[in-house]
């Protein structure tokens, strides 16, 4: 199988773990009531069970990634981690009741196509 086709779903996967992870940084925050530079306040955001899905979410997209770099070059992969914006905006759509004005929606729609072409250029043996 090309390496490339193998690739995405690590990518693709490691991408949404990561625009996940912010979500959970930011439910994580809300629980604890926010956050002060004071030992005690990071102590109690970093044990609670948002915080620490946040981290697990990283580590998992960092080995995925890994997995990703074994197969394809760092510029073929590399801008598919704008895809986070998208699915972010997603994400924090449907799971923190965040709204998207008009004008980050086409910013989205410029990032989509970006990552479109340079997904399909390059030479021959990337396709």
């Amino acid at each position: 199988m090309n390496p490339y086709v193998k690739a995405l779903p690590l990518i693709l996967a490691g991408v949404l773990l990561n625009a996940f992870a912010q979500i959970a940084m930011k439910k994580g925050l809300a629980a604890v009531g926010g956050m002060t530079w004071e030992l005690a306040s990071m102590v109690r955001l970093g044990l609670n069970p948002w915080t620490l899905g946040c981290f697990a979410c990283y580590a998992v997209s960092i080995v995925l990634w890994a997995g990703a770099l074994n197969l394809v070059e760092v510029n073929f992969a590399y801008p598919f981690l704008a895809l986070g914006f998208l699915a972010n905006a997603l994400m924090s759509q449907a799971l923190l009741g965040e709204s998207i004005p008009p004008m980050r929606w086409a910013a989205l729609a410029f990032i989509i196509l970006g990552v479109t072409l340079q997904a399909f250029t390059g030479s021959p043996k990337h396709l």
